[in-house]
């Protein structure tokens, strides 16, 4: 798998939790992203609140439309995206692929901005 992979794909509702070797390499894809238990995360930086904004309402739209939403801690000038799949592991949550395939997407918003 690679960046192209995950960017091409979709969320989907029937996943499974991944596995620790499929974990370490989604996070070889995703290089600024860590994992932090059963999630993973990124903290982005920016010049100014309403670029902080902007990003934060772009993302917003990308979770929409892959139904697969992050949480988001939002300050001045960064946002920590956070992400996770709840519905695995009978609901004790976990990740899954529809993690690594958002935080491409949010990856490629953030790279594809103005500075």
């Amino acid at each position: 798998m690679n960046i192209a992979d995950l960017l091409n794909q979709h969320s989907s509702p029937q996943t499974q939790a991944l596995g620790a070797d499929a974990i370490a390499s989604g996070l070889a894809l995703l290089t600024q992203w860590r994992r932090d238990g059963d999630s993973i995360l990124r903290q982005f930086d920016f010049k100014n609140h309403y670029r902080t904004m902007a990003f934060v309402n772009a993302v917003s739209w990308i979770s929409h439309g892959e139904d697969h939403h992050p949480e988001m801690t939002v300050g001045y000038n960064r946002c920590t995206v956070r992400y996770n799949t709840h519905s695995v592991n009978d609901g004790r949550g976990g990740l899954s692929i529809n993690d690594f395939i958002c935080a491409a997407k949010v990856d490629a918003l953030f790279n594809s901005a103005p500075n």
